[in-house]
Parts: C-alpha cells; sequence; structure tokens
C-alpha cells in the first residue's frame, strides 16, 4: 500500500471562495477539512467539517458570503480556534479535479491542509499505479508538487503539511548554516543571505514554520494518546 504527499494549487478561477479569502486577507491562520461526505442524486450536496484557527467575525462574515453554502454550524472551542460544519452545492470547479480520482482504488486521508497561498495539502493512499494515473489526470491547470511518496505508515505522519513553500526553504537554509546546530554556528544574516531576504524576514519565516510544526507535533501526540485510551478501554471492556 502506498502513499502520496501532494501540494495542489489551483488557478483562482478554480478556487472555492474560502481559499480566496485565506489568501487575500490575514484572519485564517490555519485551517484543515477534518472529514467531508458527498451525497445526492448525482453527488450535488457535500457536508465538510473544518478545523480553524481565525479571527471568528470575520470568518462568518466571508462564510455568509457564499452562494454554494446551503448552511453552517460553527462550533467554537476557544477565542482563536473553532469547528466549522458545512452543507453545500458541489461547485463545478471542484468536480473538474475530483474526476481525476474517479474510478480509482484510492483513498484520502484526513486532514486535507490548507496554506496561505489557498493551496492544499493531501496524504492520497493506494496502489502505486492508481497514485500515478491520478496525477495524470489531474487538470493541466493545476500545480502539482509531489512532497513524499512510499509505503504508508500512519505513524510517521509528515509535520509540515500546514508550512508554505518559502517557509520550507526557510527551514532547509536554517538547517544547512547550522542555524539548529548545538551549539549554534550561524544567526539569521547567514540564513537571510541563503534566502535572499531581510534577517527580519527570515526570522518571521523561521517563527512561523516553527510554531506550526509543534502545533502538529502536539496534535498528533494527543490524537495518538486518545487512541491508546480508546483501544485500552475497548481491551478492558472485552475481558
Amino acid at each position: 500500500m502506498k502513499y502520496l504527499d501532494v501540494r495542489l494549487r489551483q488557478p483562482d478561477w478554480m478556487l472555492h471562495p474560502m481559499q480566496l479569502f485565506i489568501r487575500e486577507g490575514d484572519a485564517v491562520r490555519y485551517e484543515e477539512l477534518r472529514t467531508w461526505n458527498i451525497l445526492g442524486p448525482e453527488g450535488d450536496r457535500e457536508y465538510e467539517l473544518f478545523y480553524a484557527e481565525a479571527d471568528r467575525e470575520a470568518y462568518v462574515d466571508a462564510i455568509e458570503a457564499v452562494d454554494s453554502i446551503r448552511w453552517y454550524d460553527l462550533t467554537p472551542i476557544d477565542d482563536d480556534s473553532f469547528y466549522v460544519y458545512i452543507c453545500q452545492e458541489t461547485r463545478e470547479e471542484d468536480v473538474r479535479w475530483r474526476q481525476s480520482f474517479a474510478t480509482l482504488d484510492l483513498v484520502i486521508v484526513p486532514p486535507v491542509i490548507y496554506d496561505s497561498e489557498a493551496a492544499f495539502y493531501m496524504t492520497v493512499v493506494g496502489a502505486g499505479e492508481d497514485l500515478q494515473a491520478m496525477l495524470e489526470r489531474l487538470p493541466d491547470e493545476i500545480d502539482v508538487t509531489v512532497r513524499a511518496i512510499g509505503e504508508y505508515d500512519r505513524r510517521h505522519a509528515p509535520l509540515t503539511g500546514g508550512l508554505t513553500e518559502r517557509q520550507l526553504e526557510a527551514v532547509a537554509a536554517a538547517v544547512e548554516v547550522g542555524y539548529y546546530a548545538v551549539p549554534r554556528e550561524a544567526g539569521l544574516e547567514a540564513v537571510a543571505e541563503r534566502l535572499n531576504c531581510a534577517a527580519s524576514t527570515a526570522g518571521t519565516l523561521l517563527q512561523k514554520a516553527q510554531a506550526r510544526v509543534m502545533q502538529r507535533l502536539v496534535r498528533q501526540r494527543g490524537r495518538g494518546l486518545l487512541e491508546n485510551e480508546t483501544n485500552a478501554t475497548a481491551l478492558d471492556a472485552g475481558k
């Protein structure tokens, strides 16, 4: 069983209004699609559960302006994060790229993560030939970046899915110059020189990358602990 970690960047005309909202403003700091279901006589209605870290008021204003959304239910977690359960009409623009999966024995492993450039990252699992077929079937207008491929092992899920390409470049440059060495061998100026940007910009890129990786690491650990507790409870119940 193979897996494929891929980043897809759609042209503007194909973007969902909420993707444009993410890209064109700074209200959304992080968003992921947790799960979904496509229903209706012709797959013309879909239900989706999102997790978001964002300015709630701005997010609500944006989602209420989307014509394809029939209704939504927002559940706050704290001041900075919330879940959003959405029912919306399936858009023709989405059908266009989803057709690349049709008739193939593939599954998408949640979450699907959206970045600040309106692109999204997902992990697809199936046979190697089906994964290759999917890549070949994707519309030419979509920019495709294969980030990893190999034998699927959920224990080793990537931590970098929420990072932009520029943030990944900054982390790579920092590693190369010894910024993360112990003791540290180079400062932000050396990273900035590699990136051809100001030291303050390099620092911001690294801070955002580090924050996202640490947050995802903690979430993954939390999910693992929850799974262990659930498994232990099930075992106890079966005694």
